[in-house]
């Protein structure tokens, strides 16, 4: 009795406590789980709240911030059709652009790899990511492809009828079929 009040009594459990040296207490762990996404909640609660304060100066930057990539993008891609409306303008501007001097460029070229820099190496993480998922489904893939090609008609052997001999020797082989028999009976009259 002594060694059973040892280990559940005195308000303390011996047994519950080694084992849960070994493995979360799931109790516990739900709690602390609960008071992290709480905890995420009220912070994302606080940035939207921040927001709902914000001056018109705020709010301006912020827009024109948004701006900047579709903005470029329609920098890039707007030359073409204006080059097939007005194609003599459109030397005109490119002629001028020969004008600015090379350290100029060099400055655009650095602004705008830093600016897209970063998120071109999250679509490169993107893509290596799902690299490596395609890499990993490869081997269930070839085996598909491998069980597959067995039915084109260009694999070996897959319309092979056999030698002339074999199809005779078929054809004259008798048959437990009664339409067959009939069949072959009238053939050979």
């Amino acid at each position: 009795m002594r060694i059973l009040q040892w280990l559940f009594g005195g308000g303390r459990n011996v047994l519950k406590e080694t084992v849960e040296v070994f493995r979360e207490n799931a109790e516990a762990g739900a709690v602390r789980d609960a008071d992290y996404s709480q905890a995420a909640l009220a912070q994302y609660a606080a940035e939207f709240h921040a927001r709902s304060n914000r001056t018109r100066f705020d709010s301006l930057a912020d827009g024109l911030n948004r701006l900047v990539r579709p903005a470029v993008t329609l920098c890039v891609l707007l030359p073409i059709p204006i080059t097939m409306i007005w194609p003599g303008h459109m030397a005109i501007a490119i002629a001028s652009l020969a004008l600015l001097p090379v350290g100029y460029w060099a400055i655009v070229g650095t602004v705008t790899s830093f600016y897209y820099g970063g998120r071109m190496q999250l679509k490169a993480q993107e893509f290596h990511t799902s690299l490596a998922a395609t890499v990993a489904n490869a081997p269930r893939i070839i085996e598909t492809i491998d069980s597959l090609r067995e039915f084109t008609s260009d694999s070996p052997g897959a319309a092979d009828p056999g030698t002339d001999t074999e199809l005779s020797e078929a054809a004259t082989e008798t048959s437990e079929n009664p339409a067959v028999r009939a069949w072959q009976e009238r053939g050979n009259e």
